[in-house]
C-alpha cells in the first residue's frame, strides 16, 4: 500500500508540475544534474546523444538521449559487461579517480563509435598506463562490442574524426615527445577500423593558445570549408577553459582563435553560480543551428558542491574573428577571412536560465526518484564502485526487494564491495531508504553510505553484537582516516528500519525510524562539507553491507528507496 500510495504521489506531482511548465520557454542548466563530467555529443536525425566520463563507476560511459536538448534520458551504458573490464582493461581493481576518462561520442554509416582512455595505475606503483579504445553498436542502448585496444596511441581524451570513407584518430601527448603519454599537444593520425590500428603518419597539430598548458580534450569538426580544433585548457579547475584553431587542412597548420578563449569562467567572480567551466563538444542540428555542451561546477558549497562536474548546454553562433596580430615588418593587424563558434553570445558565459532551443518544448525537470525493486532488471540509475562481484545483489531471490549480500571487503581503495548508489543531483534533497537485517555474525553490518571516493564517504549502518543492536555512523576522510561519530543502542529495532537523510542549508541531518515511519529519531547532525571531495567526481546516495574481513552468508533486503532534489 506504501508502494501505491507513492507511485501516485509521484504521478500527481508529475502532472502539476508538466502543467505549470507549458508555459514556459526557459530551460535551466545543468541539463545533466549530478556528477556527469566531460559530455560529448552526436545527433542522429532529430535524436542528441550524450556519453560522459565515468571512472572506476560501473556500469561505464553513461549514454542519455534527448530529442530536444534539454530533456535527457538515461538509455545505457557502453560498458555493462565484466569482460568488456578486465584483462588490459584493469577495471575490477581500478584506482580512485582512474578509470574512463572523457570519452567522444560519434555516428558514422549506421555505426555508433565510442572511444575513451582507461587511466589505470599499477598497485605497486609505476607510471599510469592509459589505454586508449574504441567500442562500438548499431543500438545506442547496447549491446556495446568488446573494447578494440589501439596500440601505440599515447595519451588520454581521444577524438574519432570521420571525413569519406577514411577515420583519424586525434589525441594528446606530451609537448615534442609523439610516443610519451600526457597532454599539452594534440596529435592526429588516419586509423584502419577494419583491423583496429593506426596508419600513416602522425602529424603534431597544435600546443593550444597557451603553449601547452594542460591541453586536452580534442574535436575536430568540419564547417566552412575548415577544418576546427577544439580543445580544453588550463586544468579542470578555476582556470578551465575551451580554446579553438582552425586550418585548411586536417593536419595543420591550426591558426588560433584571436578570440579565445571561448568559453571559461577564470574571468568571472568567485560567487558566480558556476565556475571551472571547459571540457567542451559542439552539435549542429538539423536546422544548422549550433549548441555547446560543457562541464562547470555548481557554486553551492563554498566555491564548489557536492554534485561534482556536470553537464551544461550554450548555443552557439559562428562569425568572423575580426582582426589577428601578424608578427611581420611592419607589424600589423589583419582580418581574419573565416568563422569561428561564439559561445553563449549575448553573455559569453553559462547562464542559469536560457531560452529553450525548440519553441514548445519545454524542461521537465524531475527531481523525483522512486524505486521499489519490482523489476526484473537493477534500473540504470544504480552504480557500483568498478565491476561488482558475481552474487553481489538479487532482484528474484526474494521478488519486490533489492537483495544485498555481504562481502568480506569495505569500501577501501581498489575494493568491489557491496556497495551501489545513485548520484546526487541537487544540493538540498531527501534521501530515505527502507531495509530489512537481521545479521547472524557480529562482524556484519548494513545501511546507507553518502560517498565519492574510497576514501570519502560517511556510512550509516546497523551491527548486531549478542543480541543488542547498533546504529553506528562512520566518517572517512583521507587526512583523518576512518573516525567514529555515533554509536547508539536501538532497543525496539525488529529486523526493520528507515533512514532518512535531509540536506537543508549545507547541512546534512540524520533520522531513522524503527516503527515503519510512524516516528523519526534525529540521531546527527553534519555540514555537507564533511564529505566534499574536491575531485573528479561527484556524490553519490546508496546502500552498503560488508562483512568486514569476513565470509559471512548474511544480507539485507532493501523494499524501496526513495530521493528528492530540491533546486536552489
Amino acid at each position: 500500500m506504501h508502494r501505491i500510495l507513492k507511485n501516485v504521489f509521484y504521478l500527481i506531482a508529475l502532472f502539476i508540475m508538466v502543467a505549470l511548465r507549458a508555459q514556459e520557454t526557459t530551460f535551466t542548466n545543468p541539463i545533466l544534474p549530478g556528477s556527469y563530467p566531460d559530455p560529448s555529443i552526436c545527433r542522429v536525425g532529430n535524436d542528441f546523444y550524450i556519453v560522459n566520463s565515468s571512472f572506476e563507476y560501473f556500469p561505464g560511459l553513461p549514454i542519455h538521449h534527448s530529442t530536444d536538448l534539454v530533456n535527457w534520458n538515461l538509455v545505457g551504458y557502453g560498458l555493462h559487461r565484466e569482460n568488456q573490464c578486465n584483462g588490459l582493461m584493469n577495471l575490477l581493481d581500478v584506482q580512485s579517480d582512474g578509470g574512463i576518462h572523457a570519452p567522444t561520442i560519434r555516428y558514422n554509416k549506421g555505426l555508433f563509435y565510442i572511444i575513451t582512455t582507461n587511466v589505470y595505475s599499477p598497485p605497486n606503483g609505476g607510471p599510469a598506463k592509459m589505454v586508449n579504445f574504441i567500442i562500438t553498436s548499431n543500438n545506442i542502448r547496447g549491446p556495446w562490442s568488446d573494447p578494440h585496444i589501439i596500440e601505440g596511441a599515447p595519451g588520454i581524451d581521444p577524438d574519432i574524426f570521420f571525413e569519406g570513407d577514411r577515420a583519424y584518430f586525434v589525441g594528446t601527448h606530451k609537448p615534442n615527445e609523439p610516443n610519451e603519454n600526457g597532454i599539452g599537444e594534440i596529435w592526429v593520425q588516419e586509423l584502419d577500423l577494419k583491423y583496429w590500428e593506426l596508419k600513416g603518419e602522425r602529424y603534431s597539430v597544435w600546443k593550444g593558445a597557451c603553449g601547452g598548458c594542460c591541453v586536452e580534450g580534442p574535436h575536430i569538426y568540419k564547417e566552412n570549408n575548415m577544418y576546427y580544433l577544439m580543445v580544453a585548457e588550463g586544468g579542470t579547475g578555476l582556470h578551465h577553459a575551451v580554446m579553438i584553431a582552425a586550418s585548411k587542412n586536417l593536419f595543420g597548420p591550426y591558426e588560433s582563435n584571436p578570440r579565445n578563449p571561448i568559453l571559461t569562467s577564470r574571468h568571472l567572480s568567485n560567487t558566480n553560480w558556476v565556475h571551472s567551466t571547459g571540457h567542451a563538444d559542439m552539435v549542429k542540428l538539423a536546422d544548422d543551428r549550433w549548441y555547446m555542451v560543457a562541464l562547470g561546477k555548481r557554486n553551492d558549497l563554498n566555491g564548489s558542491s557536492n554534485m561534482g562536474r556536470e553537464t551544461h548546454l550554450m548555443p552557439i553562433i559562428w562569425e568572423p574573428a575580426t582582426m589577428r596580430w601578424e608578427e611581420v615588418h611592419p607589424k600589423v593587424w589583419e582580418p581574419v577571412d573565416y568563422l569561428f563558434p561564439v559561445v553563449a553570445p549575448y553573455s559569453g558565459k553559462v547562464e542559469r536560465n536560457n531560452p529553450l532551443p525548440f519553441d514548445g518544448k519545454y524542461q521537465l525537470m524531475v527531481e523525483k526518484y522512486y524505486d521499489g525493486f519490482d523489476d526484473e532488471y537493477l534500473d540504470l540509475k544504480w552504480n557500483f564502485r568498478r565491476v561488482p562481484i558475481s552474487g553481489t545483489y538479487s532482484l528474484t531471490d526474494r521478488p519486490g526487494y533489492l537483495r544485498m549480500f555481504s562481502n568480506s571487503n569495505t569500501l577501501k581503495d581498489r575494493a568491489q564491495c557491496s556497495l551501489i548508489g545513485l548520484r546526487q543531483t541537487e544540493s538540498d534533497f531527501e534521501y530515505v531508504v527502507n531495509m530489512e537485517f537481521n545479521p547472524t555474525y557480529p562482524t556484519s553490518e548494513s545501511g546507507i553510505c553518502i560517498f565519492q571516493k574510497d576514501d570519502y564517504y560517511i556510512s550509516c549502518t546497523i551491527k548486531k553484537n549478542k543480541k543488542k543492536v547498533y546504529l553506528n555512523v562512520l566518517l572517512k576522510q583521507p587526512k583523518r582516516g576512518l573516525v567514529e561519530m555515533k554509536t547508539i543502542r536501538l532497543k525496539s529495532y525488529k529486523k526493520n528500519i528507515i533512514f532518512k537523510i535531509t540536506s537543508k542549508k549545507d547541512n546534512y541531518t540524520y533520522f531513522y525510524s524503527i516503527d515503519n515511519g510512524e516516528t523519526f529519531e534525529k540521531y546527527l547532525e553534519t555540514s555537507a562539507d564533511k564529505i566534499l571531495c574536491k575531485g573528479y567526481t561527484g556524490a553519490y546516495l546508496g546502500v552498503y553491507i560488508t562483512s568486514n574481513g569476513n565470509d559471512t552468508d548474511d544480507y539485507a533486503d532493501f523494499d524501496w528507496v526513495n530521493y528528492t532534489g530540491f533546486p536552489r
